[in-house]
């Protein structure tokens, strides 16, 4: 057993934080020009170092809140990259962690003052280190979240179209999905509370909006309820 902590090595631990976003049209990503160096001027995840203080889950928290002004974000950590030369500056290991915002909802000026900007999945440039690395299997762990659990709501305002939710999954997915049998599968977890609302941008007549109801989600579970998209 180790018993004297001053001959082991001293590596930085970092955490990176994959943002995600939905415009109603497509997914999205929350990328920040660096203004330091190495690769100063190119495209980065948001991250930091953890502090001594700091559990990882609280350094995420933190680093999201700096950026966003959000406090209740769903995140999930992810993966920890510890490649030896990951970060040439020095030897550095990164927790990543995804999180899920409403594009509508976050700050625009604090997203402005950091050089961020949105960019679509599919049109991302590409990123310093391995933070490409960290997108893919970002990518990888929301299309399988969001088919077993209901985090896909996270990315929509609070009353949304039928519509607004097709296009959600088909972004997250990455597939076109039939339009009957996608309002079936959803209206049989019963798990969506229909509003005497209607949003009328999308057609003359307008479109019902409906809200997701968290509680009768939790209730459906305790009683073996599986979601599956």
């Amino acid at each position: 057993m180790l018993n004297n902590y001053s001959t082991e090595d001293k590596v930085l631990l970092a955490v990176d934080c994959i943002i995600f976003g939905f415009d109603e049209e497509s997914l999205k990503i929350l990328l920040i020009k660096r203004d330091f160096e190495p690769e100063k001027g190119k495209w980065s995840l948001i991250g930091g170092f953890l502090k001594k203080e700091e559990t990882l889950d609280i350094a995420a928290i933190r680093i999201l809140n700096h950026l966003t002004g959000f406090q209740d974000i769903y995140m999930e950590q992810l993966y920890t990259f510890s490649k030896v030369d990951r970060d040439p500056v020095e030897r550095t290991i990164s927790t990543a962690y995804y999180a899920l915002i409403n594009i509508a909802e976050h700050d625009k000026e604090l997203i402005q003052k950091y050089s961020a900007k949105w960019f679509d999945i599919a049109e991302a440039p590409k990123l310093i280190f391995d933070h490409d690395e960290m997108l893919d299997k970002a990518i990888k762990r929301l299309r399988y979240r969001a088919s077993t659990k209901p985090i896909g709501f996270e990315l929509l305002p609070q009353k949304f179209t039928m519509r607004q939710l097709q296009k959600l999954y088909e972004a997250i997915l990455a597939e076109k999905l039939d339009k009957r049998n996608f309002i079936n599968r959803i209206n049989s977890f019963d798990v969506l509370v229909k509003l005497n609302e209607k949003d009328m941008k999308s057609s003359r007549k307008g479109s019902y909006l409906y809200m997701f109801d968290k509680n009768r989600y939790d209730k459906k579970v305790l009683n073996g309820f599986t979601f599956k998209i």
